[in-house]
């Protein structure tokens, strides 16, 4: 068995009953891994990399990783608070240093890190084609120093999702965020229609997806981890429904 850590926030934390339709990526991430892939999900929401070491939260990961298995890192939204002293953190200087110490954690232990990048958020400017730019840049650019100075694996998962939610468009991807009708969610009773961070079951499925195939483009050894069968059909189900013809019938 092969265990994948996630160290992360919000866009990662497994949410439960009382915040669906709340999902983060490592609660859907399964549905897309190896047999003998097992995910433990420690992302909390809220947090940066600062507040999840100041917890102890890290020290927990240490304690229970172990050799073979991998330390996924994705941080940014929180760290970017700078009015919060507990969550901000610098991205040249704080930030990298902390990024580190995740890594030295999983390389202590003999356990692969992987640097993930924050996703983007869904604020487009008012022409409801292009997106805003982006608050976590400076962290961005702090994840590629981090991979060059600790000689780090790096995925980076804001360039792919900032892609994604431009190339789809404004009304098509709200559906993948926490945009709620009123009365669709019994904890929201007035809806919710500003919130362009959080993500729904679709948005964690989907961004999960774009991380599973860039894993499996990066090669060894995060290809493994990957059940490729799944991004086949995946790739032969929209290959057949653009062409409309039929093959998806079955699941009607």
């Amino acid at each position: 068995m092969r265990i994948i850590f996630w160290a992360g926030d919000s866009t990662n934390a497994c949410n439960k009953a009382n915040k669906y339709p709340q999902t983060g990526i490592a609660q859907a991430f399964d549905r897309f891994t190896a047999f003998d892939v097992v995910i433990y999900d420690h992302a909390v929401n809220g947090r940066s990399t600062k507040s999840f070491i100041d917890q102890g939260r890290l020290a927990v990961i240490y304690d229970e990783i172990r050799e073979g298995d991998y330390l996924f890192i994705q941080f940014g939204h929180n760290d970017e608070k700078i009015t919060d002293l507990a969550r901000y953190t610098d991205p040249e200087t704080d930030f990298i240093d902390n990024l580190g110490k995740f890594i030295s954690v999983a390389r202590n232990k003999k356990a692969i890190p992987l640097l993930i990048t924050p996703l983007e958020r869904r604020n487009f400017k008012d022409d409801h084609v292009h997106l805003e730019e982006s608050d976590h840049l400076p962290y961005v650019k702090a994840y590629y120093e981090a991979a060059r100075r600790f000689n780090a694996p790096l995925i980076d998962m804001y360039k792919v999702s900032r892609e994604f939610i431009e190339e789809h468009g404004d009304e098509p991807t709200k559906k993948y965020f926490m945009h709620v009708k009123p009365g669709e969610v019994f904890w929201l009773p007035a809806g919710l229609s500003t919130d362009n961070t959080h993500l729904k079951y679709e948005g964690a499925m989907m961004f999960g997806q774009l991380l599973a195939r860039e894993m499996a483009e990066y090669g060894a050894p995060f290809d493994t981890l990957i059940d490729k069968s799944v991004l086949n059909d995946l790739d032969s189900v929209y290959a057949s429904n653009a062409a409309d013809d039929g093959v998806a019938d079955e699941y009607k």
